[in-house]
């Protein structure tokens, strides 16, 4: 009797979040997570720099170092470097075996903080973008919109210790907050959900929004809105 040759795995998805400090990231990321392993789904949850040796030790150096100069570009170069092992030790390993990756952070922060926060040319810090993820880019990014200044808030109610990023001053935190909000508007494959709402309710709005995104990969799993 013959065998039947193994089946391919289905390619998987590759999903980022992004936003400014306090806009909820890791909380919807976690909850969007769990809401697809409920539906039967292999999910890889990680974040931005960090989830492998090297971006972790990035991680704790950019933002954990508080009283840490960085020169812009140096910044810059340490997050490149983080992400171009998080492209290859995580994300392609994840798609390539089926899994839906969700990175709380990739390409659109640099772009808001290296790029419009910290001043550097846009069109090179993509071009050196697009060298560190050899063209990688998240079939969908979720944008949670809300204004710095609610995050902010949110971050001190929380009681929450500020990292080297979160640090900076207003100035800065508008221009992240204009930039991303700037490229919404004109890159395809980013979804802006407003987040100045309950958690629950930006939940429910961050899967109305994908819901038809991963209808059409996973059409057996029956992605609702609920």
């Amino acid at each position: 009797m013959e065998t039947e040759p193994a089946s391919e795995p289905k390619p998987g998805l590759f999903l980022a979040f992004e936003g400014v400090e306090g806009s909820g990231k890791t909380t919807q990321v976690a909850l969007f997570a769990a809401w697809l392993r409920e539906r039967g789904l292999d999910v890889v949850v990680a974040r931005e720099p960090g989830s492998t040796p090297l971006g972790e030790r990035v991680r704790q150096t950019v933002l954990g170092e508080v009283g840490l100069h960085v020169p812009p570009r140096s910044e810059l170069f340490l997050m490149l470097a983080a992400r171009a092992a998080f492209v290859e030790q995580v994300v392609l390993p994840g798609v390539a075996a089926g899994r839906v990756v969700i990175a709380d952070r990739f390409e659109l922060s640099t772009l808001a903080y290296q790029g419009a926060g910290r001043g550097l040319p846009l069109d090179e810090v993509i071009e050196c973008n697009r060298i560190a993820t050899g063209g990688v880019t998240p079939d969908a990014t979720v944008l949670l919109d809300v204004d710095p200044e609610v995050g902010a808030a949110r971050q001190r109610a929380e009681g929450k210790s500020a990292d080297r990023m979160e640090l900076e001053d207003v100035a800065f935190h508008g221009r992240v907050a204009e930039a991303y909000r700037a490229h919404a508007a004109r890159v395809a494959g980013i979804v802006r959900v407003q987040a100045d709402a309950p958690r629950d309710e930006v939940q429910r709005r961050v899967r109305e929004a994908l819901a038809g995104r991963l209808s059409e990969t996973f059409p057996a799993t029956g992605f609702i809105s609920r």
